[in-house]
């Protein structure tokens, strides 16, 4: 047996991982059904200002990214983006919604959005927790 680490894995070894232990959790407690999903805000030119990166799988919508444009910030982007996704999870069948932050603003985005906080680990990064929250959808 060899243990290695590396910054830069075959695309073949992350693959070997990913695709053994999605069939191992598939086994265990039943298919994902892991789908993207995005949102994504627009101005008048077509550009993204805003958007969600996200999934969906076993009736979770897990967001994983959600970015607002400077000049969009403080209009309600983050909390209309967050619906239209949560509308979207529904659709497919997802009872609830998870979402991280380090950020105490997006926080308080998060909290006007219906989100309850979880868990935190303290002082995660510059001082600020990360704190996990979750919604029942």
């Amino acid at each position: 047996m060899q243990i290695t680490v590396t910054a830069d894995p075959d695309a073949d070894d992350i693959a070997r991982v990913d695709e053994n232990l999605s069939r191992f959790n598939d086994d265990d407690v039943g298919p994902a059904e892991r789908k993207p999903l995005s949102v994504f805000v627009r101005d008048g030119d077509g550009v993204v200002i805003a958007g969600i990166n996200a999934f969906t799988a076993w009736g979770w919508l897990y967001v994983q990214r959600l970015w607002v444009g400077e000049d969009a910030r403080g209009q309600g982007v983050a909390g209309k983006m967050l619906s239209a996704a949560e509308n979207a999870a529904r659709a497919r069948g997802c009872h609830d919604a998870f979402i991280d932050t380090f950020n105490p603003v997006a926080l308080k985005a998060y909290q006007r959005s219906g989100y309850v906080e979880f868990g935190r680990m303290q002082n995660f990064v510059a001082g600020r927790d990360r704190v996990f929250l979750q919604k029942k959808l």
